[in-house]
């Protein structure tokens, strides 16, 4: 697992502390998203589907402030659109990281070389790239022919300048495992401190609703992919959640672990549902009903298996018992054992 100690510490004193207070639920990850416009149109995106008025809509610094204070989540995670639009993300970024917040800035990179001189590097700020694949299989994916070269690039450049880089790869029904995993290589050899990677979520706004995964096709998907590994991979996300995806392991949906905060307000119940919209943490948090949600409850639930609803149960597994500690520390230290 690709974690600066540090951050690896913070995160576990966090639950254990949240478990210790018998805290039912509770925040692991702010899904902050200050604005939904991007610089590319991706088919499989429902965030850039919005009318204009909507995506020149953004959140002031002291609203993203304001929502990391009331949320107290350990780490956020900007998404957008495309965060380096926005003309206040240094300053959004600084306060942030003055609350001793673990940020990931998740970009395409198309920017990234020109804004990079308005951040500093710092172990609680990363950019997370949105890779989707080789060259051929990115550029198809973001609808648009040399992202993948301006990428990395970028990545080259964050790197040698000592930021901390991660990618985030979104795989669809057509993924091919050989070139997926020849891409794991890829990105392994530029240094990235690790990889993200996630089966995608039938958005109802996205122009291509052929693509999305299955969850029988997602086990298969990524059994084909995470088998017999290479040790020099390195994944910045749970293992058990890794095993999760490759049908190892059975969890309940916990929306509440990654709660969503836009221009709309708190939103019901999870980064890629809306079902409405809570104008406060609190009220998001009792005003929710958590049980309509979920695999076997919700419809829309049924193929998901997004790190954004799940990753936050296995994060519970591995301090909720010791199998779980237990089957983390085995996962980490031999990924490929059965």
């Amino acid at each position: 697992m690709a974690l600066p100690i540090s951050q690896a510490f913070t995160v576990a004193k966090y639950v254990i502390t949240q478990k210790a207070r018998r805290v039912q639920r509770y925040p692991l990850v702010l899904m902050l998203e200050p604005l939904f416009r991007c610089n590319l149109e991706c088919a499989g995106c429902g965030k850039i589907q919005y009318p204009s008025h909507v995506l020149d809509r953004r959140l002031t610094p002291e609203q993203c402030w304001a929502a990391a204070d009331e949320c107290e989540a350990p780490i956020i995670s900007i998404p957008g659109g495309e965060p380096l639009i926005h003309p206040e993300m240094p300053q959004i970024v600084k306060g942030l990281i003055e609350r001793k917040k673990y940020v990931y800035l998740c970009t395409n990179a198309i920017l990234l070389e020109r804004k990079m001189a308005e951040y500093s590097p710092s172990k609680y700020l990363t950019f997370s790239i949105h890779m989707d694949g080789l060259k051929e299989d990115h550029d198809y994916a973001v609808c648009r022919d040399g992202v993948y070269e301006v990428a990395v690039k970028a990545i080259r450049s964050a790197l040698q300048r000592g930021f901390r880089v991660t990618t985030n790869t979104t795989l669809f029904d057509d993924a091919n495992p050989p070139r997926v995993r020849q891409f794991f290589d890829e990105m392994m050899a530029l240094g990235v401190e690790g990889m993200m990677i996630s089966p995608g979520y039938s958005y109802d706004k996205a122009p291509d609703q052929n693509s999305f995964l299955k969850r029988d096709r997602t086990k298969a998907l990524f059994t084909q992919l995470l088998s017999h590994r290479k040790r020099g991979w390195q994944f910045n996300q749970s293992p058990l959640f890794l095993e999760f995806l490759m049908g190892k392991r059975e969890y309940e949906c916990t929306p509440w672990g990654n709660p969503t905060y836009n221009i709309f307000g708190w939103q019901k119940p999870c980064y890629l549902l809306q079902d409405g919209y809570a104008s406060t943490f609190q009220e998001l948090m009792e005003g929710t009903e958590w049980e309509q949600y979920g695999t076997g409850r919700n419809p829309k639930c049924r193929d998901c298996m997004v790190h954004c609803g799940y990753e936050a149960s296995a994060v519970e597994e591995t301090f909720g018992s010791l199998s779980g500690f237990f089957g983390t520390v085995r996962s980490t230290l031999f990924p490929n054992a059965t």
